[in-house]
């Protein structure tokens, strides 16, 4: 018997199962967790925001509208936001969020959700 070599599995495995489950509910917002089932209703003509990944943060500098259309600045890059991205509803958690998905090498909203301003 390789006894370091079953050292090293059991150690392995120990680890695996002390790692918390990993599901579709996951927390947003840590400090919040009374939002969590707010957040996983969020929903934009997209389709559901919550996907399994945590929205992104924005901050103030980075939105705006431009000609009736909100705009926000993802990895360097102004983007339109589409109508259809923008989340309808009250903003429980205050702040500007964006949930990103990729086109092209492109960050596109999926759901964008204004704060306030200021």
């Amino acid at each position: 018997m390789n006894k370091p070599f079953w050292r090293a599995t059991l150690f392995a495995i120990t680890g695996l199962l002390a790692l918390p489950a990993i599901g579709p509910v996951q927390a947003h917002d840590h400090q919040h967790p009374e939002l969590n089932g707010w957040y996983e209703s969020l929903h934009s003509g997209k389709g559901p925001c919550c996907d399994g990944s945590d929205a992104q943060r924005v901050d103030d500098a980075d939105w705006d509208t431009k000609d009736g259309h909100y705009r926000v600045r993802l990895e360097g890059e102004w983007v339109d936001v589409p109508e259809d991205a923008v989340v309808a509803g009250p903003n429980r958690a205050g702040r500007t969020m964006v949930w990103p998905y990729y086109l092209d090498g492109h960050p596109r909203p999926r759901c964008f959700m204004p704060g306030s301003m200021g």
